[in-house]
C-alpha cells in the first residue's frame, strides 16, 4: 500500500555517482500520478552534469550550500532559498561549487513517463566545454 507519510523509515535512497538521493515522493512509494519529490546531497566539487529529461518538467530549489546550476546556457549562482525551473527536455546541471554539501529538492512532474528519465549529454558538445572542462 502506497504511503501518505514519508520518513527516514521508508524513504527510498538511491546512491548515484553526485551525490545519494532521498526519494520523498514517486510511483511505488506513494500514489502519485503527477508529482516526484527527491532530497539531493551533493559533496563538494561533485555535480550533476549537464542531461535533460525527456518528458520530466523539474523545479531545482537549494535547501542549503552553495549551487551553481546551469538551465540551457544560462548560468546563476544559487543559495539557499533559490530555485530554477527546468521545462521538460531542456539541458541543465547542477554544480557544488561550494565548500559544504549541496542540499537540493527537486520536483518532477509527471510521475509516471513512458521513455528513459534522463540522457546524460554531459560528454556532448557544446555541454561537455561550457564550464572550461578538458574535452
Amino acid at each position: 500500500m502506497p504511503a501518505r507519510f514519508v520518513t527516514e523509515e521508508n524513504m527510498i535512497v538511491e546512491t548515484l555517482p553526485w551525490g545519494p538521493h532521498h526519494w520523498l515522493a514517486r510511483p511505488g512509494l506513494v500514489d502519485a500520478e503527477l508529482l516526484q519529490l527527491v532530497r539531493v546531497l551533493i559533496p563538494p566539487g561533485l555535480g550533476h552534469a549537464f542531461h535533460r529529461h525527456p518528458e520530466f518538467e523539474e523545479i531545482i530549489y537549494v535547501v542549503s550550500g552553495t549551487c551553481e546550476q546551469w538551465v540551457d546556457r544560462e548560468r546563476r549562482v544559487l543559495t539557499a532559498g533559490h530555485s530554477a525551473h527546468i521545462p521538460m527536455d531542456m539541458v541543465h546541471g547542477s554544480y557544488n561549487i561550494g565548500s559544504d554539501t549541496l542540499t537540493l529538492l527537486a520536483i518532477l512532474s509527471p510521475a509516471k513517463i513512458k521513455g528513459p528519465p534522463l540522457v546524460d549529454v554531459s560528454q556532448e558538445e557544446p555541454w561537455r566545454s561550457l564550464r572550461g572542462q578538458p574535452a
